[in-house]
């Protein structure tokens, strides 16, 4: 049995700059993960391939957009998306470049640690508080560690529909190598969520008819439905959108696939090339974690904003929380756990979950921060509301994209920014700024006296405080 300082269950971003932290601060630290590579989620199957992706999406729906403003048709394009088709094998091409520069830039990374830092390959047990037992290429061995870090991440969740099994899922979709590799004439979507939405509107763009069923009155459920029909409302109606059907079974009818569904009580179905299973994610969590006691808060292990479980010495950050199962998230309460770890297991540093910005990348994207007009009346928060029209906006007007606002929440004693959203150009770049101040405490005054660029959207923000502040 090896003695460390601290052994880490995955190697993403729930592990890894925890590891590499305590590494630098000289304990011996070694990362387990099932994949052999440093790498979570977001870059095996999520957030990176699938943006690199929708990116390439996005410059095509720009350039068709552009092209029938200008009254130019470019050669492979038409005026219509699902009129011409595009290389996807080259997209995927584009896609697997990505995530090879990343894998090989966490090797470089990884090797710049090997005196304290190791990366074990292997599925990994919890035996007792203080050691993991791993099965690996080379048999199986026992760690023992004066601290564990759980960041085993999340999984696709796959409900027991019928026929289940003849559905895609964002693996699939995104993985290195990705399983489908051509794009499909129809795609119908189950699950409208953001992994649903992202991937209607990107298929959609490259050339795909799409179809999104989802079972529940709104889409991005859980999400400010004012921003969710803000967000819809600019979403290309060539996809349909299906509200309140509940899917009751997946056919193969010759080489297509049939999506049986009721709504109103009266069944129906939807033929289609290619279904994708996009209801959510579920936190994945290990072998013996409940067996040694730790407990669990709705699907994921329950953690403090130390990151610490009811073992003061386990930290559990990350997706296996279920609290904010964003990579970005993840990283932070990374960190937070190494921080707690060095200090001896002393809450120094805590995780603040209201300061995360959520992006769907949709076209047009939308972001939010903090506390919205939901979220705000079920904590009891009066907020003075203030927005800014991108129609009005100069670079929205230089990109003929105006759809979208930057709308403002404020504390309305204190004039404190408690949350925002934006929708429409640039919103993930826009809610970055946002959650900065958020995070800081910023008041409407504070926000309005800084001079953000022009002709830059950022501008927006500083002129719905103004509409506040003056």
């Amino acid at each position: 049995m090896r003695k460390l300082d601290t052994v880490t269950l995955g190697a993403g971003g729930g592990a890894y700059p925890a590891a590499f932290a305590l590494a630098r601060a000289g304990q011996h630290v070694v990362m387990i993960d099932s994949k052999g590579i440093m790498s979570g989620n977001c870059l095996a199957e999520g957030c990176v391939p699938s943006k690199a992706v929708r990116e390439v999406a996005e410059l095509r729906r720009r350039a068709i957009a552009a092209g029938t403003r200008i009254g130019v048709t470019l050669p492979e394009h038409t005026t219509s998306p699902t009129s011409s088709r595009v290389s996807y094998s080259a997209v995927l091409a584009h896609k697997d470049r990505v995530q090879e520069t990343r894998y090989r830039q966490h090797d470089a990374e990884l090797s710049e640690l090997t005196e304290h830092l190791e990366l074990l390959k292997g599925t990994a047990r919890i035996m007792d508080p203080h050691t993991v037992e791993v099965d690996g290429p080379s048999g199986r061995e026992q760690l023992q560690a004066d601290h564990i870090i759980i960041a085993t991440g999340s999984d696709v969740f796959v409900p027991g529909i019928s026929g289940a099994n003849l559905c895609v899922t964002s693996h699939d979709l995104f993985r290195l190598g990705a399983s489908v590799t051509s794009l499909p004439g129809r795609l119908a979507v189950i699950g409208g969520g953001y992994i649903g939405l992202e991937v209607a509107c990107m298929m959609h763009a490259l050339g795909s008819e799409v179809t999104i069923v989802e079972a529940l009155d709104q889409l991005l459920w859980g999400m400010d439905p004012g921003f969710v029909d803000l967000l819809a409302g600019g979403i290309d109606p060539g996809i349909e959108v299906i509200l309140g059907a509940k899917v009751t079974g997946i056919e193969a009818s010759g080489g297509s696939r049939r999506v049986l569904y009721e709504k109103g009580g009266a069944p129906s179905q939807l033929d289609s090339d290619l279904v994708l299973m996009a209801v959510g994610r579920r936190p994945v969590i290990p072998e013996g974690a409940t067996d040694i006691g730790l407990e669990l808060e709705g699907h994921g292990l329950a953690v403090e904003p130390t990151m610490q479980t009811n073992h003061r010495h386990i930290y559990a950050p990350g997706d296996v929380n279920g609290r904010s199962m964003l990579f970005h998230s993840a990283v932070r309460q990374s960190l937070v756990a190494a921080h707690n770890i060095l200090a001896g297991n002393n809450g120094v540093d805590r995780m603040s979950f209201a300061s995360v910005p959520t992006t769907i990348f949709t076209a047009p994207a939308g972001a939010y921060v903090g506390l919205t007009r939901k979220s705000a009346q079920e904590h009891d928060v009066a907020v003075i509301e203030s927005a800014y029209s991108l129609e009005g906006d100069s670079r929205a007007q230089i990109l003929d994209e105006t759809y979208g606002e930057i709308r403002l929440f404020f504390e309305d004693q204190s004039l404190r920014i408690v949350g925002g959203w934006v929708v429409g150009i640039d919103a993930a770049q826009l809610i970055g700024e946002i959650g900065i101040a958020v995070a800081t405490g910023a008041t409407a005054f504070e926000m309005a006296r800084f001079a953000d660029q022009h002709p830059m959207a950022a501008e927006g923000i500083s002129r719905a405080a103004r509409a506040v502040a003056g």
